[in-house]
């Protein structure tokens, strides 16, 4: 068999290296959760109220995971130009992301330690105290999540950038690209924006313990239930772990390039498997893709084929419908001696 190697480059200069209004989102929503920590501690040191010491240090948590979000923010956004980061410095607001959601796991296992320990020991309550610090706790952290919520929309604009080089190497390389930042596609919740999202999690789950603890104290005020409290922190607990196990799962696919399963691949497969149309029998020998911006990814391609008319520049024309794709290198191994071994020629 006699091959001929050929390839392309399809790549983009600009890659996603931050949000500057989620930047200033994370930055208000870390001061605002400090300031409502230091009033919880204070209370709780005058009001000799244990639950809002300690969910004031709880506090703390999150507002060192929040600003965790904002320097990761700062840092993709200052390290954008540096060379070294291949495919620019996105991943650092996912590796924060990653970091942010083990600390909201160790938030989910201190509220269950404490929940239970309160079980077995009881504590006397200031309810009326405690309720209403918690009560202005929780209209803080809706505050908060409307703050992120706005810094998302912020984020919600699209770009589109188009270069295209060709240069005359002998092997073929093409380059150029077309592409639009998939960031206005995102309505409702920070949920693209792994980073965003994390900062957003941490705030909805001081809300949803401050909830559980409103109605806690309620049932303990009001019908002498001085048992709801630790039940309702251990129902918290299950519910920020849960948030915080997904928020793993989500940040750590990006992280190990688990994208395989992602359906722009699909969408990428059936754009190739279009040339193994005729007598060509062009096939896929290898195909790669990963995440390298929020709604961007890098792709790498290998053909085999008896076509001689496939160049890579077909093939990148084909795929350059798909935008999300923004780097793309494509090879072409041209046989002449019948259908490659050991495959049956895709026939459509």
């Amino acid at each position: 068999m006699h091959t001929h190697n050929f390839s392309a480059w399809t790549h983009s200069h600009v890659f996603d290296t931050g949000n500057q209004a989620a930047e200033r989102g994370t930055r208000l929503v870390m001061w605002i959760t400090l300031a409502m920590m230091a009033i919880e501690i204070a209370a709780g040191l005058g009001f000799n109220s244990m639950a809002l010491l300690a969910d004031g240090w709880h506090m703390s948590s999150h507002a060192v995971a929040i600003g965790l979000s904002a320097f990761a923010y700062a840092a993709a956004r200052r390290l954008a130009q540096d060379a070294r980061f291949t495919f620019g410095t996105w991943k650092i607001e996912v590796l924060a992301a990653f970091a942010s959601a083990v600390f909201l796991l160790g938030v989910a296992g201190l509220m269950a330690f404490g929940s239970i320990e309160r079980l077995f020991s009881p504590a006397p309550i200031h309810y009326r105290e405690a309720m209403a610090v918690t009560a202005i706790g929780l209209l803080v952290n809706l505050g908060c999540a409307l703050i992120l919520g706005g810094a998302h929309h912020g984020h919600g604009h699209g770009h589109d950038h188009g270069h295209d080089h060709d240069h005359g190497h002998g092997h073929g390389h093409g380059h150029g690209h077309g592409h639009g930042h998939g960031h206005g596609q995102d309505h409702g919740h920070p949920h693209h924006d792994i980073n965003l999202r994390a900062a957003y999690l941490h705030v909805m789950a001081d809300a949803a313990t401050s909830v559980l603890a409103i109605v806690a104290l309620a049932g303990g005020w009001w019908l002498g239930w001085s048992w709801l409290d630790p039940v309702m922190g251990l129902v918290g607990a299950v519910l920020v772990g849960r948030w915080a196990v997904g928020l793993l799962r989500q940040s750590g696919t990006v992280l190990l390039d688990r994208e395989m399963d992602h359906p722009v691949v699909a969408e990428v497969r059936e754009v190739l498997d279009a040339f193994a149309h005729g007598e060509s029998h062009t096939r896929v020998a290898d195909l790669h893709v990963w995440r390298v911006g929020r709604e961007q990814f890098a792709c790498i391609a290998s053909l085999v084929t008896h076509d001689a008319t496939l160049t890579p520049q077909r093939v990148r024309q084909a795929l350059s419908v798909h935008e999300e794709l923004v780097h793309v290198s494509v090879e072409i191994n041209q046989c002449d001696d019948g259908p490659a071994p050991g495959r049956t020629p895709h026939r459509h």
